[in-house]
Formats: structure tokens, sequence, C-alpha cells
């Protein structure tokens, strides 16, 4: 992808199913679990560059002794500061008392973070500032073990309003309306009728107070609590919270829109967003690591006990598919798999567009996410120049000679490298035409590859957002090269609505495709389709989330995808261009080939899958309308 894009958050949780003195014999350390979250979270980076945090629970800690431990950060580099502060405690106990580093009880008892429960966050802002308090685990106290919650999660909700109103209704007063502070105090809250409600069972028979506690958290019944809290939750979701007392959960949306894996032996359960996390942290083959149920929470109890409970209906999977064409990491099986067929499946269309001349076209590719889709663009183009090449010979029929066979053979698939991405620059400079001059350095090209005046150059892009890259950098650097046409080459279809679900592409406006759709209304005199949407969602403002319908399709009705797509070339060439632009899309009929098990497209349909998603599409059509620049939910 081109434009940055900022999308969702990652997470990890561990729960140490052996006492500490068990790693310390096996591994040669009582840091085990910590040294696996640190791996895990490194090993999703990708999912977090705005902040990082973790927290640890210790368990059956004496009263008097502190059992929760909480560090967050939103520096530069997250992760490094966070591991830096907690491995310093360590390497203070290594300098003085190196012998207690080989004490896994005395570790417990005195070094923070040492615990059997651990929580790690990386955070991917999709809104707010990058304010330390905007950082993952967040934590709600209380002198009762039982009812601590340390929660962190990688969600948005689109009914923030709502939930805010029902926190109000119970009695609450929440310091601000957000989902993360909206979702802390729902689950807080019905952890604490878990509380209520036991501690009242239990004065009934008689018991003490100082026993109630302890039999309270035996008892607590998590996944009745998390019906009772999630029942409303309108969005997309994994959810992992810790109990203070030692119980711990993780909670996936019922359509399954964000990734959610885990991992089980009898030494440890692990949780993470990303599988190839898992596989590589702990060593262990693609099929022993699984992937959560949408609408069922896994559920371990202190005392060490699994359990898979169905919390909400299932709604029809709709697992999205951007994670699968750019964001979650590329080296996931199945992932590489889906995106070179994405690459594939595209041929027909690149051949049509360069006149099927293998012998004056060079393919390449925008660095770096495209690389897979581009293997895979490859593979195809050569098993097309195959079967052109095999119908020559037979029609030579006869006739066929060393020298003609030499002459098919000579003709290649050009698969070269030509953009090549510098690092970061600064732009120092303030006024708007400095600055855009350094943005468009941002890429440079390889010399030499391309036939001036002859040569067609195909370069796929694993998607097309906004479009400012390409126009401002990548067609500008590539014009230099001398080629008589330009084809950019998007894996994924045209990105015509608003995500709402975790990824930070929330605004109408801001897509080249909608602005390409408004663009052809107008010139076809059909502004009255934008008076009409407008209306119809205006009208649907109030309803119930349920009852709202995503009428800002009918904007994209009129016009066939390739129209869109040409108005697009014609929208984001720069004018002092030489060569020809054309710019091609997927379709949704191959994503769905490429990806047919996470079929969350409404990116590109507007089939969102949660009644939600038609509210925010909406609101968004009609900020853009009135010419708010605000988020749509």
């Amino acid at each position: 992808m081109s434009d940055p894009i900022k999308h969702e958050c990652g997470v990890v949780m561990i729960r140490l199913r052996k006492p500490l003195e068990y790693y310390q014999k096996k591994y040669g350390t009582a840091l085990y679990g910590l040294n696996k979250l640190y791996l895990l979270m490194e090993k999703q980076h990708n999912r977090g560059q705005d902040g990082a945090g973790v927290a640890t629970i210790k368990l059956d800690v004496e009263p008097g002794h502190r059992y929760i431990s909480r560090h967050r950060s939103n520096s530069s580099k997250p992760i490094k500061d966070i591991f830096d502060k907690i491995n310093g405690k360590f390497q203070e106990i290594a300098d003085t008392q190196p012998e207690k580093l080989r004490d896994p009880e005395w570790l417990k008892a005195n070094v923070s973070f040492v615990g059997e429960l651990l929580l790690g966050h990386l955070r991917y802002g999709t809104f707010g500032g990058n304010n330390i308090e905007y950082c993952h685990p967040f934590l709600r106290q209380n002198n009762w073990k039982t009812r601590n919650l340390v929660l962190a999660g990688n969600f948005n909700l689109t009914n923030v309003d709502e939930l805010f109103g029902l926190l109000l209704n119970l009695g609450q007063h929440p310091k601000e309306k957000s989902d993360t502070v909206t979702v802390l105090e729902k689950i807080g809250h019905f952890i604490d009728v878990e509380n209520q409600e036991l501690f009242a069972k239990f004065k009934k028979e008689d018991r003490p107070n100082k026993e109630i506690s302890g039999l309270i958290g035996d008892k607590m019944n998590i996944p009745r609590m998390l019906k009772r809290a999630s029942k409303e939750f309108d969005g997309g979701y994994v959810m992992c919270g810790l109990i203070g007392h030692g119980d711990a959960f993780v909670l996936r949306d019922p359509a399954g829109i964000r990734p959610c894996h885990y991992y089980i032996d009898d030494e440890i359960v692990v949780v993470a967003s990303e599988r190839p996390a898992i596989q590589t942290a702990m060593n262990v083959t693609l099929e022993k690591v699984k992937t959560l149920d949408p609408g069922t929470a896994l559920v371990i109890k202190k005392n060490g006990d699994i359990s898979f409970d169905k919390i909400n209906p299932p709604l029809p999977r709709k697992e999205c598919s951007f994670e699968r064409i750019y964001f979650s990491r590329g080296s996931d099986a199945d992932i590489y798999k889906e995106r070179k067929k994405l690459g594939k499946y595209l041929v027909p269309k690149v051949l049509e567009s360069v006149g099927q001349d293998f012998k004056n076209t060079v393919f390449s590719y925008i660095p770096n996410t495209a690389e897979s889709s581009y293997y895979g663009m490859v593979a195809g183009l050569n098993q097309e120049l195959t079967k052109q090449q095999t119908k020559k010979i037979l029609d030579l029929g006869e006739a066929v000679s060393e020298e003609k066979l030499k002459e098919i053979f000579s003709i290649n698939c050009r698969a070269e490298m030509v953009p090549i991405k510098d690092a970061k620059l600064r732009t120092f400079i303030s006024q708007d035409s400095g600055r855009d001059d350094l943005v468009a350095h941002v890429y440079d090209s390889v010399y030499g590859v391309v036939k001036r005046g002859e040569d067609n150059l195909v370069l796929i892009d694993d998607s097309i957002v906004r479009g400012t890259t390409l126009k401002k950098s990548i067609l500008r650097i590539m014009d230099r090269l001398g080629p008589k046409k330009i084809v950019i080459v998007s894996s994924a279809p045209q990105i015509r609505f608003p995500d709402c679900y975790g990824i930070d592409m929330a605004k109408l406006g801001d897509f080249i495709a909608f602005a390409a759709a408004i663009t052809l209304l107008k010139e076809s005199n059909r502004h009255h389709i934008i008076t009409e949407v407008y209306d119809e969602c205006i009208k649907q403002l109030g309803l119930p989330k349920e009852e709202v319908v995503n009428h800002v399709k009918k904007i994209y009705d009129p016009f066939t995808d390739e129209q869109v797509s040409a108005k697009i070339s014609e929208m984001l060439r720069p004018t002092d261009l030489n060569a020809e632009v054309e710019i091609i899309y997927n379709s949704v009929d191959n994503l769905h080939k490429a990806c047919p098990e996470h079929l969350g497209d409404w990116y590109f349909t507007g089939d969102y899958p949660t009644p939600g998603g038609n509210a925010v599409v909406n609101q968004a059509f009609i900020n853009y309308v009135e010419g708010r620049n605000v988020r749509a939910y």
C-alpha cells in the first residue's frame, strides 16, 4: 500500500500452567513467560507503532503484596522501551545478587512482572492521539481481587453513544465517551454484578467475609458475565481480560471480523493476533495453532481449567479480507498463498492492457507489501506465456526449425525490480510546494531496465486507497524512465466504503474510488443522486441501527467497475506526465476466490457485517456532503 494507513492493534495473552519452578528447572529461567511475551510482541510489531503495554498478574499472593504490574509506553520504540525498563530490574539483580535469578519463589515475591498471567498489547491508533492514556492494557482497580480487571484488545465499536447511554442508565459516570472506556466499564460492571450475586449467596450460607472472597473467585461465572456485558457490542473485537484473582478470558466478535489465534499445551496457553507469531515463538507447526471461533470466549479459570464458551450467537462469518491483502504478516502460510492468487487472477486484465505484448513490457511491484502478489502475477504471466509459445510452435506444423524455436523462446516475462523505496524522508520545509517535492522522492527507480519510448511498465500494488502517493510520487518517478504506458495494478478491489472496525479509513472523501464516482455523477448530470442519497441518510438518523440501510451504494450503481477505474486513471495522472496511465483493480469475485474463508469485504461492497456499519457509512456520507471533516462514529 503506497498510501500510509493506520490499522488495527495486536494482542498477546499468556497463561503459564505450571509453577514458576517448573520453567526454572526445564528452561533455566523463571522468566519463561516474560521472554515469550516479548518475542510474541516483537513478532507482531507491524501491528503497533503508536504505543504498547504489558501487564502481569501473580497468583496466590499474600495480602499486602503487589500482585498486578503494568507498564505502558508511547515512545518511538515502545516494545523496546517497556522491556528495557522491565529487564533493568533483572539486570540489577544479576549484578548484585545473581543467585536470586535462579530462585523463582524469591523473584515472584520481590520483583514485579514475575507472574503466571501475562498480557501484551500493540497499539496502532485509529483515532486519538499518542497520549499514554490511550495505550492498553487498561486497569480497573479495587481492593477485592475479584473486582480488579486488566483489559486489552483489538477492537472498534460502532455504537459508542448507545453503550455510553447504557452505562448512564446503570448509574455510572464514565470519565470519557470512547469505546475503550465504555468496554472497560461495561465488563467491569458485570464483574461487580457477579461479585454481588455470589457474595449475597454465600452470605446466606453464613460464610465469613474472608472465606467468601476466595469462594467468589472459584465460582465466578465468566461466560455469564461476558454474555451480559457484550450483548449490545456492535463492531469488530478481540478482547483479552485478566481478573485480579487469576481468571482470564479472550472474547471474539460474532462475525469474526478481528483475527484471534491460540495454542495450548500442558505448559502454556498462548493467544495472539497473528498465527505465524505463535508458530515462531512456540516453535510449533501450523496445524497446532487454532483459530478462536466467532462469538466465542476462551476462558481460563484460576485453577487452570480451560473452556470454550459460546457467548453471542455467531453472525455470518466475515473475517476481514484486508488482513489477507495487507495487514497481517505475509509469513503466514495461507496468507502468502492467497496474496499470490490475488496477483495471478489479475493476469488477464494486465495482458489485455498491454496488448499481450510480453516483448515490450516490464513487470514489477511497488515495495514492499505487494511482493507476494507480484510473485503470483509473474507465475500467472509465465503460464500464459507458455500457452502462447506452445500455440506458436503447434501452428508452425512441419515448418518448425531451430531458428524459429529460438525466436519463440527468446521472448520471456521481463520481471524486474523497478521502483525502490528510500528511507523515510523528513520534511523540514513547511511550505506545501517544498514538502510535496520531498514526498515525491520517497520512491526512486532502477535505471536502465525500461526501454525509453518502447516499453510498457506494469506495477502491482496491494491496494490503492487515496492515490496520493501514486500521483505525487510513483507515477512521476516512473515517468522519468520513459515508458510509453504505465499500468498500475491493485491486488485489492476498489475501496469504496469506510471501515469502522479498527482500521483508519473512516472518511468517504479520502477514497479515490468515491471521488471518481462523484465526478462521474456530476459529469453525467446525475447530481440528483447525491441529493437523494443525502436525504435518505438524513431520514435514517435516530433510527435503531438494526433498521438502517446503506444508501451510499447508490452512488456507484450507475457505473461499471471499469468506468470508475477509467475515471480514477484520469484523476490520478499528473497533467504533465508523458506516459499513458491505466489503473486496474481486482474484482470482488477474484477476492472471494483467493480468500474464500475471509469474506469481510465491506470496504469494497458496502456489505457491513454488523448493523452499526450501515449507520456509520450513512453518517460518513452526511459528513462529506456537509463538508465536515470528522469521524462518523
